[in-house]
């Protein structure tokens, strides 16, 4: 169905010999760039101890410009230490990942964040890496992109990449929509009663409709009743896979969460299309798995729907309906969005032929990532009594 979610024969290596006897906390310590670093771990009791017990692991840690950086402005404010280590141990990726093993081709890593209070990622919450010119990139929620300043400093567990910014923690499905301002998407949710439902399942894949695509069939809308909406949505999720937009395979088709299949196929270019619909921003990351926005709402009645190769635009899927200028009250008391979406990271997806693929299924219980979107880095911080001037 999918290739392997994490291509760890190509990307980490499990026995990296260490240049350095240095412990991690030594290391931090010796590293002007990033006193703050070292300072908010020593603040946070046991975590030094934790860190500097842990082997084969990468460490991407913000330097002292990243901390600046923050927008300590922010009204939200947070003391809760469980917040404040959920994003640090975010910046913790499970294997040793040296910058040369990072590729062109995106892979998905996995970091020690598994506390279910803030992910529903089965083995732990993931971060981007890509290759992009000379450059090692990290992306992480809401798109949010950390480029390697200084690369592969050892230390006796591991290697330490210094990133000019701080990791941005997946949020939930709702609140990712609101924030990418995919208020259709939103205000679809909540007139169909699924936020909790869909904040709730673990390991997904969603397609969401951009805006564009919803009004490209509003005329249809008005006329849904909740449930036949809610089947619309349904159809629009992939349950129990996480399927990064490199692990897709050209011919897939995979159950929704409503039954009927999805179809995956990937054009000579590189182009991902689900059914009929183009995605157009790929693999922004959420507290329960990834999100790609497509140019095309999804029909649970015209699954034969494909993509037209050479089309600039593709037909939308219910037929009949006509396009409107705005989504009126399907977007009706959906907040404007706060936060701009990042850059989408340029793919390198190749065709491949369909065959089997590893899945990522939980085993955990149907736990609701917290709402991340109201807990910002800098408010963390700022909020824990831990904000240093550097």
């Amino acid at each position: 169905m999918y290739t392997k979610l994490l291509p760890l024969a190509v990307l980490a290596t499990t026995a990296l010999a260490q240049n350095s006897s240095m412990s991690l906390v030594g290391l931090l310590g010796a590293t002007s760039s990033l006193s703050s670093l070292a300072s908010i771990v020593e603040s946070v009791p046991g975590l030094a101890d934790s860190l500097g017990s842990m082997t084969n692991v990468t460490i991407l840690a913000p330097s002292n410009d990243a901390f600046n950086t923050l927008n300590m402005s922010s009204n939200m404010t947070s003391s809760d230490s469980s917040s404040l280590q959920a994003l640090l141990t975010y910046h913790v990726l499970n294997g040793t990942y040296p910058a040369s093993a990072v590729l062109e081709t995106p892979s998905f890593l996995p970091s020690i964040l598994n506390n279910s209070r803030y992910t529903n990622v089965t083995g732990g919450q993931v971060v981007e890496a890509v290759k992009q010119g000379d450059s090692v990139v990290f992306y992480s929620g809401l798109l949010s992109n950390a480029t390697v300043t200084t690369a592969d400093q050892n230390f006796t567990g591991g290697v330490v990449h210094i990133i000019d910014t701080v990791l941005t923690l997946p949020e939930s499905d709702a609140d990712t929509a609101i924030a990418a301002g995919l208020s259709g998407v939103a205000g679809a949710l909540t007139s169909a009663k699924l936020v909790d439902t869909v904040d709730s399942l673990s390991d997904v894949t969603i397609f969401a409709p951009s805006n564009a695509a919803f009004e490209a069939i509003g005329s249809a809308l008005p006329n849904l009743t909740a449930p036949e909406l809610a089947n619309i949505l349904e159809y629009h999720v992939i349950n129990g896979t996480v399927a990064y937009s490199s692990t897709l395979m050209n011919g897939t088709s995979v159950p929704s969460l409503l039954g009927p299949k999805l179809m995956i196929t990937l054009g000579d270019d590189g182009s991902v299309f689900v059914n009929s619909a183009k995605v157009i921003i790929p693999d922004v990351l959420v507290a329960n798995g990834v999100v790609h926005v497509i140019d095309n709402v999804l029909n649970p009645n015209n699954t034969a729907a494909m993509p037209v190769a050479t089309a600039s635009m593709q037909t939308p899927a219910f037929m009949g309906a006509t396009s409107v200028a705005s989504l009126g009250s399907l977007t009706s008391g959906i907040p404007t969005a706060s936060t701009v979406i990042g850059a989408a990271p340029t793919q390198a997806v190749e065709a491949t032929s369909s065959q089997g693929a590893a899945t990522s299924s939980s085993t955990s219980g149907p736990a609701v990532p917290m709402r991340t979107g109201a807990i910002r880095a800098a408010a963390l911080f700022a909020g824990a009594g831990i904000w240093m001037n550097v």
